[in-house]
């Protein structure tokens, strides 16, 4: 079986290059929206507020940074005139790749089309479950440092890969993560708290199941990093591992079986979903 056969990503795939700018169009329609909404004479607060969304959100929009919600347009129209100008700018909205890691682009293709995703996490919280500031600060540590438009970029295809957790609502997703990433510090307490509730927000629908391995849980079989599976339409069962600047994606039948046996026992190891949300609960409380 050939390294394409298998799916290994190979040096030469991986190209070594950073990250293009956010695209064009997304900046183009945050500036419309950002117009429209000041002619009308709504602050961004009040905006936010109008069209159920986090001000947060709305600036994200607005600086090019994240790919507007359809239910965000269609709320947005009427409020700012009924002129159809979001609707006619939201068509030339494009769905690129910028901001994802080279080696990560594979992988992240056949996420759009997979029928089910398990996530393993022991370094970071999973990048579906990320809050923004959380997203930025990650991207903010990285080395060599990036540009600000390169870590607006990174920051956009993270946000904007997190939206089929909202779109799929009959896709199975899978996440474990463990205790110590969740508990691991960043920014002010006002910037974990967002994060914990985001993560207990992303993990609310019926389709998400969210376990926390404990610390007193011990050595468990999947210490040898963090691991992504998932079902095509057609039934194959893919692997992706990633470490250091590299990504790997995996289809040998036999290694993909043996990563889906470790999830699977590490499963048992875990919380439950209703105690995992539990010590999520406990440990806002913390702060």
């Amino acid at each position: 079986m050939t390294d394409d056969e298998r799916g290994d990503v190979t040096e030469e795939d991986l190209g070594w290059e950073r990250e293009p700018d956010p695209s064009d169009s997304l900046r183009t329609f945050g500036a419309v929206l950002q117009a429209l909404r000041e002619h009308a004479g709504f602050s961004r607060a009040a905006f936010a507020e109008k069209v159920r969304f986090s001000k947060h959100t709305i600036e994200s929009v607005e600086l090019g940074r994240r790919m507007p919600d359809s239910s965000l347009i269609d709320r947005a129209e009427p409020l700012l005139g009924n002129t159809g100008a979001l609707r006619k700018a939201a068509k030339h909205l494009t769905r690129s790749d910028p901001g994802l890691a080279a080696w990560f682009r594979r992988w992240a293709r056949l996420e759009r089309i997979a029928v089910s995703l398990y996530t393993y996490e022991c370094r970071l919280v999973p990048g579906l479950l990320q809050s923004e500031a959380y997203a930025r600060a990650v991207f903010e540590g990285t080395i060599p440092l990036l540009t600000d438009a390169q870590l607006d970029a990174q920051v956009a295809a993270r946000l904007e890969r997190q939206r089929m957790m909202t779109e799929r609502p009959h896709v199975p997703f899978s996440f474990i993560v463990e205790e110590a990433v969740l508990r691991r510090r960043f920014g002010d307490p006002d910037a974990m708290r967002e994060m914990l509730s985001l993560v207990l927000e992303h993990s609310r629908p019926r389709n998400v199941t969210l376990q926390v391995v404990p610390i007193e849980a011990g050595l468990h079989a999947c210490l040898d990093g963090p691991l992504q599976l998932l079902q095509t339409p057609d039934g194959r069962r893919l692997a992706y591992a990633e470490g250091q600047q590299n990504g790997r994606l995996i289809a040998d039948l036999k290694e993909v079986s043996l990563l889906h046996q470790r999830y699977d026992t590490l499963r048992s190891q875990a919380l439950n979903p209703d105690d995992s949300r539990d010590l999520l609960e406990r440990l806002r409380g913390e702060l």
